[in-house]
C-alpha cells in the first residue's frame, strides 16, 4: 500500500506504508538512499555517519543504546558505540540515511518470533521498537571459514529495521531442509530459523585453483536468506591495481595462495 503527503515540509515521495506505523521511500540504484517519514512521537535511530539529510523539525541525539556491554559489542560487530537517535519536532518530520558503499538498501521485518541475523556493518537504521544487538557464531568452523567472521548482528523486538551491502541483493525462501550453498562471505543475512553452516570444496586442484577458496557456505532452511552480488572485500580487491601507489604491491595486498585464502576466510570478507 502507497500513500502521497503534500505536507509543505515533507519532500513530494510516495512512501511505502507498512500497518500505519512507519512510513518510507527507498530511491536510486547502486547509490541507494532510504528516506523515512515519522509522525510526532515517533523515533528511528541509525549508525553513526549515515544520516545524509532530515527536515528542519528534526531533532538528533546521540546515545549508547543498551548501556556499555552494548556499545561495545557493537563496537566489535562494526558499528559505532554511540548510535544516533531521531526524532520530529511540531509535527512530521523526514530523515534520510545511506551507506557507506555502492550497493543496496533493503527493509527487514522482525517481531517477537522472527529475529534477523545480519554481517557485521550491515545495519543502517531502524524503528526503536527494533534492538540492535551482537550475534556470536556457534560452530568454530563456521566462524573460522564462513567468511562473515567470529561476531554478526542481530535484529530482534518488533519493527521494521533497515540494512545494506555491497552489490545487489538476491532472495531465496529456503524450505525446511532445503540447502543453498553460498561462496564464503557473500550472505547478507537469513532469518533466525535458518542453519548456517561451512563445507569443504570438493577436489584439490578445485580448492586451490577454483578461485572459491577453499569453504563454502552453506544455508539450510526453513527461512529467508539475503545474498550480495558483490562483497565488498572484492570490490576493493578489483580497484587495488588501479589506485595510486598499486604497481608493485600485490605481493603484499594480493590474496593469492593458500595462506592468503586462510586469511580471507578467516577474518571474513
Amino acid at each position: 500500500m502507497s500513500r502521497v503527503y503534500n505536507n509543505p515540509f515533507i519532500f513530494p515521495f510516495t512512501y511505502l506504508l507498512l500497518g500505519d506505523i512507519m512510513k518510507y521511500k527507498i530511491t536510486g540504484d547502486n547509490l541507494q538512499l532510504v528516506t523515512v517519514e515519522l509522525n510526532s512521537g515517533e523515533k528511528v535511530y541509525g549508525e553513526a555517519g549515515t544520516m545524509v539529510y532530515m527536515s528542519p523539525n528534526m531533532n538528533m541525539e546521540a546515545k549508547m543504546r543498551g548501556g556499555l556491554l552494548k556499545a561495545i559489542g557493537r563496537k566489535f560487530a562494526g558499528e559505532t558505540m554511540f548510535l544516533t537517535e531521531f526524532t520530529p519536532a511540531g509535527g512530521e518530520g523526514i530523515v534520510a540515511f545511506g551507506g557507506s558503499a555502492p550497493g543496496t538498501i533493503k527493509s527487514v521485518e522482525v517481531a517477537q518470533d522472527k529475529e534477523f541475523i545480519v554481517q557485521k556493518d550491515a545495519f543502517l537504521c531502524a524503528e526503536d521498537t527494533v534492538e540492535l544487538s551482537v550475534e556470536f557464531q556457534r560452530k568454530l568452523g563456521a566462524a573460522f571459514f564462513g567468511g562473515e567472521g567470529f561476531i554478526l548482528e542481530r535484529l530482534s523486538g518488533e519493527g521494521t529495521s533497515f540494512i545494506h551491502a555491497c552489490g545487489d541483493f538476491v532472495e531465496f525462501d529456503l524450505q525446511s531442509g532445503q540447502t543453498m550453498k553460498v561462496d564464503t562471505g557473500s550472505v547478507v543475512g537469513w532469518d533466525g530459523t535458518v542453519g548456517y553452516d561451512i563445507e569443504r570444496v570438493k577436489g584439490i586442484k578445485t580448492m586451490f585453483f577454483g578461485g572459491e577458496g577453499l569453504f563454502l557456505t552453506a544455508l539450510t532452511g526453513p527461512g529467508k536468506v539475503i545474498i550480495q552480488s558483490m562483497t565488498l572485500h572484492n570490490l576493493a580487491s578489483a580497484l587495488a591495481p588501479f589506485l595510486p601507489g598499486a604497481r608493485g604491491t600485490s605481493g603484499t595486498s594480493g590474496s593469492s595462495g593458500v595462506v592468503g585464502t586462510l586469511l580471507k576466510e578467516t577474518v571474513g570478507r
